[in-house]
């Protein structure tokens, strides 16, 4: 049922838009509560079915007793906050003192419970139909996992009600370059609505997989062959770019060398599944100092914390998980070369080596999407420290940053999409839970009404 206001106002609107034929269908549809607000074709039907917060609706302002606002730099919560949220945008975020709550909004007091930004997971492969296949060749830059999304997968919901609603959906690493990711949100009907960058990223993989592809190459294979794929990829990107720059005649498109193209234009970065402190320093060498491509450490396990030092000097972020340990054992020492004299934890050893933007993932499925704030409890417990909020800002503006979508996503402040989610408590403590979720305003989980699920 819908109220009686917006019913009457339905009649008046259909009245006048009589004889229209799409116009009266919108409005019967509407009058069965059935229509969304941007299939309805009036303007004050669009405004009365729209709900507070979302595009198109009256503002809505939360109250919450802890905001972690975590902006790249400053404060990284306010206590006591008003978060006010417009046309799907964070429109001012302060103390509740200071904030007045213009007419007309509607309000929204979630006691004594936290808001804190919407996670970002850099490293998933649950969204979609694991049908493509990257297995080709060696080097497929070509490949888009775009094609092969499926917006209503019951896992996204799963992710969504752990907290993340930005996704980046990746292609596998059974070969050096797997092909396109995908950034996606969560909680949004059809992949147009859900799409927030294409390309996302390109998949890079090292060592621990692409090893098995066909004759079994070896790791001095792989780098060359890899180097020689992104430096004719770069020299593609440069005719591009001198033709553009002096008016010449565009050189014709190459599909497997256009993502190289957003790379070099810094529209895009390469995710990088490497381990081990050698696959992970050439990650460093290769790509980013030789070629200047944006790119950043994923997964960086087992002794890859070494790098720590040079991916500061060379601003290069990293992603970890789902691995949270190296450990001293017989297997590890013969496969990775590592030996270290302690359970060493990985985010911990890359923080020890000075890197400062450290962020996790779950390779979900191997981990379940839902369980990423679990990742920074288990660093946590094994020497991550976390005095100003890095397990937070691991879970969302660091990785925000690192995709290059902290200008939407990732914190708490004005102009930035509403992706926001009430936690009653900690999010990265393993003992809270999430309570709703809004993505760009909209409210897509309330687990009172709609149960845990998970």
């Amino acid at each position: 049922m819908i109220p009686s206001a917006l019913a009457a106002l339905l009649f008046l609107s259909g009245a006048a838009l009589a004889g229209g034929g799409t116009e009266t269908t919108a409005v019967q549809t509407a009058e069965t509560s059935q229509v969304s607000v941007q299939q309805a074709s009036s303007p004050a039907i669009r405004t009365a079915l729209a709900i507070p917060g979302e595009p198109g609706g009256k503002g809505l302002a939360i109250r919450t007793a802890k905001a972690l606002t975590v902006p790249l730099e400053g404060q990284q919560f306010i206590d006591n906050a008003i978060v006010l949220i417009r046309d799907g945008l964070i429109e001012e975020v302060g103390p509740a003192s200071e904030v007045s709550i213009p007419a007309g909004y509607e309000v929204l007091d979630i006691g004594d419970q936290w808001l804190a930004p919407g996670m970002v997971e850099l490293h998933a492969h649950v969204a979609g139909t694991f049908d493509i296949n990257d297995m080709v060749y060696l080097t497929n830059p070509g490949i888009r996992a775009s094609t092969a999304v499926r917006p209503g997968d019951p896992k996204l919901k799963k992710g969504l009600a752990g907290g993340v609603t930005t996704m980046l959906f990746i292609p596998g690493s059974g070969t050096n370059i797997g092909g396109q990711g995908v950034l996606l949100k969560l909680g949004l009907e059809g992949y147009e609505a859900m799409e927030v960058r294409n390309p996302g990223s390109m998949k890079l993989a090292q060592a621990g997989n692409p090893e098995r592809w066909l004759f079994r190459v070896g790791r001095s294979f792989m780098n060359w062959n890899t180097r020689n794929t992104l430096q004719r990829g770069v020299a593609y990107a440069k005719r591009w770019e001198e033709a553009e720059a002096n008016g010449e005649p565009l050189p014709e498109k190459d599909l497997q060398f256009e993502v190289i193209r957003s790379l070099y234009n810094k529209e895009a970065q390469i995710s990088t599944h490497t381990q081990i402190y050698q696959v992970a320093n050439m990650t460093l060498t290769m790509v980013a100092k030789e070629l200047g491509l944006p790119v950043f450490i994923d997964h960086g396990t087992f002794d890859a914390y070494r790098v720590a030092p040079r991916a500061q000097e060379l601003g290069v972020n990293a992603i970890l998980g789902p691995r949270n340990i190296d450990v001293p054992s017989t297997m590890m020492m013969s496969w990775a070369g590592t030996n270290p004299e302690r359970i060493q934890g990985v985010a911990a050893g890359y923080q020890e080596g000075g890197l400062e933007m450290i962020g996790f993932n779950t390779d979900s499925p191997v981990i379940p999407q839902e369980e990423l704030s679990l990742q920074a409890s288990m660093a946590v417990r094994y020497g991550f420290k976390w005095d100003n909020l890095e397990t937070i800002r691991g879970l969302t503006i660091v990785p925000a940053k690192t995709a290059g979508i902290d200008h939407l996503v990732g914190s708490i402040e004005p102009g930035k999409q509403a992706d926001l989610i009430v936690v009653n408590g900690d999010p990265a403590d393993p003992r809270c839970g999430v309570e709703m979720i809004f993505t760009e305003g909209k409210k897509v989980y309330d687990a009172s009404t709609q149960g845990r699920r998970w």
